[in-house]
């Protein structure tokens, strides 16, 4: 890439999407001695995705909540993050990517300063952005939404409070090989 394009500046990145939903995340919690913690369950089934781009050497991250896992949500994904990344076309974006169907299919929209690497199937070890994952859903463990739209407030607070330490999505992300690139 490096050798293609002599004038950009190439950087590797990593994304990788989640579902989240009303449904509990739950931990283990303290309680007292002869005392049982109280548990809520939930049987509700509304969802939202979060597409999540991290840059293994410098921990910057992106995260953009949508309502579906599909092409055109990853295409709005792509379009978002290449703004944010490189606003004025200096760069080109190596983004690791699985291989789920939004990230294969025919009608994805991958902006000209992108280039999606794919990785082999049944390898989600060697993604680093599959990492992100448990930073994200720490900040909803034991709680409880009525309705999507709390549950996305507290899903933003969350991955803004990680875009603004980026040195905590570094160490989730930083795979050697990675941060070497």
């Amino acid at each position: 890439m490096r050798r293609q394009n002599p004038d950009k500046d190439v950087e590797l990145w990593c994304e990788d999407e989640a579902r989240l939903g009303l449904k509990p995340i739950t931990r283990r919690v303290w309680a007292l001695k002869g005392n049982r913690p109280t548990s809520n369950g939930r049987h509700k089934f509304e969802s939202v995705f979060v597409y999540g781009f991290a840059h293994p050497k410098s921990g910057r991250g992106r995260f953009l909540i949508l309502p579906k896992a599909n092409a055109e949500c990853m295409g709005r994904a792509l379009e978002d993050f290449a703004r944010w990344a490189d606003p004025a076309g200096r760069k080109v974006l190596v983004v690791i990517v699985d291989g789920s169907g939004g990230h294969t299919a025919k009608k994805l929209a991958v902006p000209p300063n992108v280039v999606l690497h794919r990785q082999p199937s049944c390898t989600p070890e060697l993604q680093p952005a599959e990492h992100l994952w448990p930073l994200v859903r720490e900040g909803l463990a034991n709680r409880v939404f009525d309705a999507l739209p709390k549950l996305t407030e507290v899903l933003t607070t969350r991955c803004q409070w990680l875009t603004d330490h980026p040195t905590v999505i570094a160490g989730a992300v930083g795979f050697h090989w990675a941060v070497a690139a």
